[in-house]
């Protein structure tokens, strides 16, 4: 049985029918957005103006059809490999076969947990108190497992597939048009969150560095893009305040205590299909409630900054430990990049690989083999949080 078809589907509790209502009324305000479409260029083979308006006055767009059958099913195989691979329980060291697990041998952090249905995150001082509000937790069904994993970092480590998508020619230049074409990388993740089963997010912005900044704007915290294996739903997807991207740090307890619940009235979902990427504006208001649904989602997470919000900055210290992000830093980090595009070419050869700038200037060549692949581990220790 495939992961898709694994469907366990719980109520939410006495707020099943507010939520419900609350759903449906978010998913049409969001499609009435007019933010979302393929991926298109201009003449000049520039990301298209109107797709650059849109993500910039909503602080989320939808590229639809960005990853083919053939790439899903790629990432498809590859997630059955994680799942069957992570440790039986928290702090194990081996897979339900007594394999070393996922992650077993990484430094960096890999897995995180969550009780079903639960929001490890929200109304703790975890992530620098970023998520000041607990998230309303269903009760999961009485055969759940006591903590489940929700999050992988470092995926690209674990997964061919996965990084290939980095390397999509058509994400890449989305970020080259939002970020310049030196952006950087930022963080990557998968998160994975299974029907009745799947954690929420509480409500927080990103970013933690440039907020009081004097060249502070509406994209200084970067953005993420969110690849879709199965798509997303009102019920397990992302939810987003269209606009807050603009607003500055934004008093998040206080509106929800305006509005009465978690279900924040201004807020609409990001629906998507299999094989959709969002891109979402890391300093907009964004969170997800627990996957009551029956559906899954596992969404390909791929984070990229402006160069010039990292270079010579203290980093945050949430991806990876402390430290100034000099160039060398930036370099060393980036070569994610070389080999995303090099394996992509090795499997999609019809296509056009991206030509990314910074390595060109400099001369650099990449090559994605074995030893590549070996190279790879913990690399997430190079994080650039900001």
């Amino acid at each position: 049985m495939s992961v898709q078809e694994q469907t366990t589907a719980t109520e939410y509790g006495a707020e099943s029918a507010a939520m419900a209502a609350y759903l449906s009324a978010g998913e049409a305000k969001a499609l009435a957005l007019g933010n979302r479409g393929p991926v298109r260029y201009d003449a000049d083979g520039r990301v298209h103006g109107d797709i650059l308006d849109a993500y910039w006055r909503c602080g989320f767009y939808v590229f639809e059809g960005v990853l083919g059958a053939d790439e899903l099913a790629d990432i498809e195989a590859d997630l059955q490999d994680i799942l069957g691979r992570l440790p039986l329980e928290k702090d194990a060291v081996v897979d339900a076969k007594g394999r070393p697990a996922l992650g077993a041998n990484c430094a960096a952090p890999t897995l995180f947990w969550s009780k079903p249905l639960g929001d490890p995150f929200g109304g703790t001082d975890l992530a620098n108190g970023r998520h000041p509000v607990k998230m309303f937790e269903p009760e999961a069904a009485a055969d759940t497992p006591d903590e489940i994993v929700y999050l992988i970092l470092g995926s690209l480590q674990f997964s061919d597939a996965c990084l290939r998508a980095y390397g999509h020619p058509d994400l890449l230049a989305v970020a080259a048009a939002v970020n310049g074409e030196d952006f950087v990388p930022f963080t990557d993740a998968l998160f994975i969150k299974a029907p009745g089963l799947g954690a929420s997010v509480a409500w927080h912005q990103d970013g933690t560095t440039h907020w009081d900044s004097e060249t502070w704007d509406q994209g200084s915290h970067g953005f993420n893009l969110m690849g879709q294996l199965y798509g997303c739903t009102p019920a397990n997807g992302v939810w987003v305040v269209p606009g807050s991207h603009k607003l500055g740090k934004i008093d998040i307890a206080a509106r929800v205590a305006d509005a009465g619940s978690e279900r924040l009235p201004d807020a609409v979902p990001i629906v998507c299909q299999p094989g959709d990427v969002a891109i979402t504006n890391r300093q907009a208001l964004h969170g997800s409630f627990a996957n009551t649904s029956a559906q899954w989602r596992v969404t390909l997470n791929m984070g990229f900054h402006r160069r010039a919000s990292v270079l010579g900055v203290a980093g945050g210290g949430l991806h990876s430990a402390p430290a100034v992000y000099d160039d060398a830093r930036i370099v060393e980090r980036s070569r994610i990049i070389g080999y995303a595009i090099e394996a992509r070419r090795q499997r999609f050869g019809n296509e056009t690989p991206y030509i990314y700038k910074p390595f060109t200037a400099r001369g650099d060549h990449h090559t994605w083999d074995e030893a590549a692949r070996q190279s790879l581990h913990d690399y997430n220790l190079l994080d650039m949080s900001i």
